[in-house]
């Protein structure tokens, strides 16, 4: 049986509305080390790049405001000789407004869509540092949220199932 439009519409008014939006964006923290121009490398190395990333989200003082951090670790060393080229440590910080989400949905939204709002300004600074550090530009590809966040869970409920002793 279908709903009254003006049944639709109560029922729509019922359910809180999700505020979110971006305060600020900033670098809290970023290293780079060339270390082929500080120690050489002979002939022409071809890089091998390994990326890291974590995630962190935490309550600030303002009420409904949250800080999401996205912390990358980029090291690139010659595929023939391991030697390092270089090393790049970054945390990217967003600031978001975000209110009208269930509790139970705070935790996968701030670790989830926060990051992906914010992803395409860190892919930029990680550009122009490689760059400006004497290498081609690195462009990251695009990071699954989604799929790091389960699979942070997964290892959780993992590290759970260890700790608890067996009867």
């Amino acid at each position: 049986m279908a709903k009254e439009p003006q049944a639709a519409a109560a029922d729509a008014a019922q359910q809180p509305q999700v505020k979110s939006r971006v305060l600020a964006q900033y670098i809290r923290d970023m290293s780079f080390e060339n270390i082929l121009a500080q120690k050489g490398v002979s002939g022409d190395p071809q890089p091998e790049i390994s990326v890291q990333v974590n995630l962190d989200a935490r309550k600030r003082q303002t009420e409904h405001q949250f800080e999401v951090i996205t912390k990358l670790q980029v090291t690139s060393k010659s595929k023939e000789k391991g030697d390092p080229l270089f090393m790049l440590e970054i945390e990217y910080a967003g600031i978001f407004h975000v209110e009208g989400l269930p509790d139970e949905q705070m935790h996968p939204y701030l670790l989830i869509e926060c990051p992906r709002i914010t992803f395409p300004f860190l892919r930029r600074i990680v550009s122009d540092v490689t760059r400006d550090g004497g290498f081609p530009p690195l462009n990251l590809e695009t990071i699954d949220f989604l799929s790091l966040y389960r699979a942070e869970l997964a290892k959780r409920a993992e590290a759970q199932k260890a700790d608890k002793p067996v009867n």
